[in-house]
């Protein structure tokens, strides 16, 4: 009898084993996606640097840039970071509820930047600046739109680990997910910096 519970003991310990390793396996590779995102994002935004006087004759990002409008959508995105990180302590105390609330809060952050964004993009194309105007509006258009499309995979993302936490808890695979997810959105909102300094400001400044 001592013998099957030792060799249980030992069975659960190696499971747990194995599920951290597998957990620091998965955070590296998405560690390395990453970095390959990290290389598309620069190859855009070299795109945009060599287009961007290229306006054929229409307008610049000086003429058609709100500033005050895309500080309101940076506020947002910066804002659901910190959600994002209120959800990660309330998951590290195994508080689930409080997970899941911060994590509703940084989904509907999100999804007020996507539309502040998809209006922003609408309001120029029925302006007459759509992405065919100019190789500069091409360029802009893509970097922006690649960026939200981003955006928009992390919400889709974001409700099913919401599914997956309300249905499961927080177990050691969906906390691997949490953190995954983590870095992914803060990532992106260090690329929006970017975007916002060298797009918007650098082109109102220009």
């Amino acid at each position: 009898m001592s013998t099957d519970v030792m060799s249980s003991h030992h069975a659960a310990g190696h499971d747990h084993e194995h599920d951290h390793d597998s957990g620091g396996n998965t955070v590296f590779g998405f560690w390395l996606y990453l970095m390959t995102d990290c290389v598309l994002f620069a190859s855009v935004f070299a795109t945009y640097a060599v287009l961007v006087n290229h306006t054929a004759g229409g307008p610049s990002g000086k003429d058609i840039f709100e500033l005050p409008y895309v500080l309101g959508e940076t506020f947002l995105l910066l804002i659901s970071s910190c959600t994002y990180g209120f959800s990660m302590l309330a998951a590290h105390r195994g508080a689930k509820s409080q997970a899941l609330a911060w994590l509703g809060a940084t989904f509907l952050l999100g999804a007020g930047f996507i539309g502040m964004e998809i209006n922003e993009f609408h309001h120029l194309i029925v302006e007459g600046f759509g992405p065919d105007r100019s190789a500069f509006l091409s360029s802009f258009f893509t970097l922006v739109g690649m960026h939200g499309l981003h955006v928009t995979a992390g919400l889709v993302w974001m409700l099913v680990l919401m599914a997956q936490i309300k249905t499961r808890g927080l177990t050691s695979q969906n906390n691997t997910r949490l953190m995954c997810l983590s870095l992914f959105w803060h990532f992106l909102d260090i690329v929006w910096i970017c975007v916002f300094t060298i797009v918007y400001l650098m082109g109102v400044a220009a």
